[in-house]
This record gives structure tokens, sequence and C-alpha cells, in this order.
């Protein structure tokens, strides 16, 4: 039944997925409050924008009173890689029109868990299952934000700062179980090259030059990595 792959979905988001998002969501709400930004620009940011990278850059801007429209578009460039996420896991939500419900929620964690469960559950399934993951996850995403937001003069600089770093640390502790399966190990190459990039870039372009990059690198060892079906 979809009811029951739903709740199974988020089930799954309730255990160490949701630990990995909960401390890096809770960084971000340690953060908005400590530029002194109210807790309500702190949710609706985790709720509309729902993708750290761009998060941190709308938050920067923002506290250091720019505009409005730059810094919607530095934000929107900085989550940029979702866009070729959201193509790779189509297939996977089916051909019905429901399937645009998937779209919002299309963030690391439960685009990394849709990829690794989905191809095993029967196609009625997948939808059910994705959004449960989803929702369950934005829920824990929100809840998080305000504890941050509240509990920041509690949390010390350097632990608010190690928290942003749990859910990248899960999602590549996914990718390294992963390594075996056909793709992943080349992507994992082009993306460790690619990394410095980002960071000699830096700002809100830094991360979509390392994964243009880093995917055009990834396909090309793809085509030409041992094993490889021909």
């Amino acid at each position: 039944m979809p009811s029951s792959a739903a709740i199974r979905g988020a089930g799954q988001a309730l255990g160490a997925p949701a630990l990995a998002m909960g401390a890096t969501f809770l960084a971000f709400g340690a953060a908005v409050a400590e530029a002194g930004l109210a807790l309500g620009w702190a949710l609706a940011c985790t709720g509309a924008v729902y993708g750290m990278a761009g998060q941190l850059v709308l938050l920067q801007v923002t506290a250091t009173g720019g505009a409005a429209l730059p810094a919607t578009i530095a934000a929107t460039a900085a989550n940029a890689r979702f866009l070729p996420m959201a193509v790779a896991i189509a297939p996977l939500l089916g051909r019905r029109r429901l399937r645009w419900l998937a779209l919002p929620f299309i963030a690391i964690t439960p685009w990394a868990a849709g990829m690794r469960a989905m191809p095993a559950l029967p196609d009625a399934r997948r939808l059910p299952w994705f959004l449960g993951f989803a929702l369950a996850s934005w829920c824990v995403a929100m809840a998080a934000t305000a504890a941050g937001h509240l509990a920041a003069p509690a949390l010390p600089v350097a632990f608010r700062a190690a928290l942003l770093f749990a859910n990248p640390l899960y999602f590549a502790l996914l990718l390294a179980a992963d390594a075996g399966r056909p793709g992943v190990a080349p992507a994992l190459i082009a993306g460790v090259l690619a990394a410095p990039l980002a960071w000699g870039i830096g700002g809100a372009w830094g991360l979509p030059a390392a994964g243009l990059l880093g995917g055009t690198l990834a396909f090309l060892l793809r085509r030409h990595w041992p094993g490889r079906p021909r």
C-alpha cells in the first residue's frame, strides 16, 4: 500500500539521517540568531530554500545588509546542484503527475537515501516512500532550526562550526559505502579533484563551478573506467 510505503520512508528518515540533518540545521539556527535575525527568518529560510549552501549564502548576504535580489540570486546559484540531482532521481519517481510533489524536497539527504532505496521498491511504492522520507526530513530540519535559534547562547562558535559538517560527512560516508557500485568510484574521484575549485572561487559560484567541472570529469572517467560494460 502507498501509505505503508510513506510510513516506512518516514521511519527510515528518523534515524541516522535525522541526526545528521538535525546537527547541521541546529548550527544554522544558531548562526541566524548570532547574526541578529529573527526565528521567523530562520524558519522561512530553511523551509523555502532547504539547502545548506544556499541558506548560508543567503544568511551571509542578508546579515551584511545586502539587497534582496542579489541575495536570492546568490542562494539560487549555490543550490544549482539540485537540478542535476532532480534529473537523476526523476526516473525513479514514476510518470504520474504527483511526482512533482517531490520537487521541493530534493535535497542531499532525501536524494541520497532515495537513490539507494527506491530501485529495490516496486514502482507504485517509490514516490510514497520518497515523500514520507522527505517530509520527515523537512520537519526535522525545521525543528532543529528552531532549536538552534533558541539555544544559540549555549552553543559555542567552534561547536556550531563542527555541527555544520555533520550532514556532508554523513553523505560522504554513504558515498564511500557505495564505492563498489557502478559509476560511484569515478564520481568520488572527480569530486575530490574538483573540490579545491570550490574553495578557490568561493562565494555563490564556487560550488556550481566545482560541480560542473567534477561532473564532466566523472562522466569522462566513467566512459573509460575498467570493467565498464561496452
